[in-house]
């Protein structure tokens, strides 16, 4: 979810919860041209065929990406960024040229507020505003088993609503450092038909290629943002779940593992809850997921149970169910909210009012945050409640972190590392483009996002 540079309605806010509902929407493959027969010229001996991703996230290099499109095509995305809809253009890289790939701008409400032509909130539309959207690069355009350094997707995250620039890269790989699949991020510079654009994130995507990388079975479906229990404490219907689902979509897919591992969260008396999450999760790495989040107060991500009426559900995840040993995982996305919430509530639509081993209200709807939105408390779902159970082994981890990979002198040395990295790829960007970020205030962030920090391993 992405929040605007300045404050709007309440009615707007108030939308932002569902601001990543898109980001993987049916569009995706709607525009793909009917091009089977078509043959495009690849150099077989070229990089971007023979490397793999670890060239792209290599942590000590800022590498530098040209989009190229037609006049027609670049002004019919920016025409209507919110349509979310492919164009056919090229990525020049390093000296090579990929011929044909699909790029479009991405996002939802959050994304496009302040960036759009249009004022209405609820549906944003209007031509593009904004010097920086975030952009997806499709280079499985033509054939879907063509990729680029083994991606089949690129994300280029704009980072407009996070002034330090270093939330999303530093999230993921304090998820990552615990032992918990995240996607691995790095700072790029971006390039629109020869133009420097900005300093952007590139995110990894996750999908079945990450899934393979990440788990010994890789194979499995992943679904996004469907928790296993309705906030009625019974399981969705086989159907919402395979709507959910993320991979696996064309091989006659089944959700019989996801639906068994709902039943039995839903059926189990509560003496017996913690033996049905040890049957099903890595009590290791589902505990290091919540040390993380909570540390960094990813209060948009699965612990917020936003409520629209009287449902509710959490946001931002994905979950993953490894076939060979039936185990579940949780996946953390869209952190570009984390850090904000650590000494305050400084966000007016994100904060989680609750420690995430309490309850408040009962498990009825409640309002919090300076717009009053409704919430829940993420304990009165049967899992998060069962998580509470192994407060040990949450303290033990808890304390490993705050002593290595959260310590000062780690997370301080990344922030220092990445700060003089993309230093002067943010001064370019400022003496280019009039809405850029200043140096003064990027400055500031940076080192409030240190001083957060250390309040947070206070708190641990």
């Amino acid at each position: 979810m992405e929040f605007s540079k300045s404050l709007v309605p309440i009615a707007c806010c108030f939308l932002f919860m569902f601001s990543c509902a898109k980001d993987e929407s049916p569009i995706d493959g709607d525009n793909r041209p009917e091009t089977e027969q078509i043959q495009v010229e690849r150099d077989e001996n070229a990089n971007y065929l023979n490397l793999d991703s670890d060239y792209l996230f290599d942590d000590d290099k800022l590498l530098s990406f040209n989009l190229i499109l037609s006049s027609s095509a670049l002004d019919k995305i920016d025409a209507d960024p919110a349509a979310e809809e492919y164009v056919e253009g090229s990525l020049s890289f390093e000296g090579e040229t990929v011929e044909k790939v699909g790029i479009r701008y991405k996002g939802s409400i959050g994304a496009f507020v302040n960036c759009l032509s249009g004022n209405n909130f609820a549906n944003p539309n209007g031509f593009k505003t904004c010097t920086k959207l975030s952009m997806k690069v499709r280079a499985n355009w033509l054939d879907k088993d063509d990729t680029f350094y083994g991606l089949k997707k690129l994300q280029f995250h704009s980072m407009n609503n996070d002034n330090s620039q270093l939330r999303e890269r530093l999230g993921y790989k304090l998820f990552r450092e615990m032992g918990v699949p995240a996607p691995r991020s790095v700072h790029a510079k971006l390039f629109i038909n020869g133009e420097y654009s900005g300093l952007y994130a590139l995110v990894e995507q996750i999908d079945g290629r990450f899934t393979r990388q990440n788990y010994d079975d890789g194979t499995g479906n992943l679904y996004k943002e469907i928790w296993p229990l309705r906030d009625n404490g019974q399981p969705f219907s086989e159907r919402d779940y395979l709507n959910a689902l993320k991979t696996n979509e064309d091989e006659n897919p089944s959700a019989a593992q996801m639906q068994n591992f709902a039943q039995d969260l839903a059926s189990v008396s509560e003496a017996d809850i913690k033996s049905v999450v040890e049957k099903w999760m890595d009590i290791e790495e589902v505990m290091s997921y919540i040390v993380v989040d909570r540390a960094i107060r990813n209060d948009d991500g699965a612990f917020h149970w936003y409520c629209n009426g009287n449902s509710c559900s959490p946001h931002n995840f994905f979950w993953y169910e490894n076939p060979t040993d039936e185990t579940m995982h949780l996946i953390p996305w869209d952190l570009d909210h984390a850090f904000e919430n650590i000494r305050f509530d400084s966000n007016p639509v994100t904060p989680v009012a609750d420690e995430w081993n309490q309850i408040t209200n009962d498990c009825r709807p409640f309002s919090h945050g300076t717009f009053f939105l409704q919430q829940r408390s993420a304990s009165c779902d049967k899992l998060f409640k069962a998580w509470t159970a192994f407060e040990e082994d949450y303290n033990r981890i808890a304390a490993e972190f705050k002593e290595s990979h959260f310590s000062e002198a780690v997370v301080n040395g990344l922030i220092d590392k990445w700060s003089a990295q993309i230093r002067q790829a943010t001064l370019e960007a400022n003496e280019m483009h009039g809405d850029a970020i200043t140096m003064a205030t990027w400055d500031n962030m940076v080192a409030k996002l240190k001083s957060d920090l250390g309040h947070a391993r206070s708190l641990l």
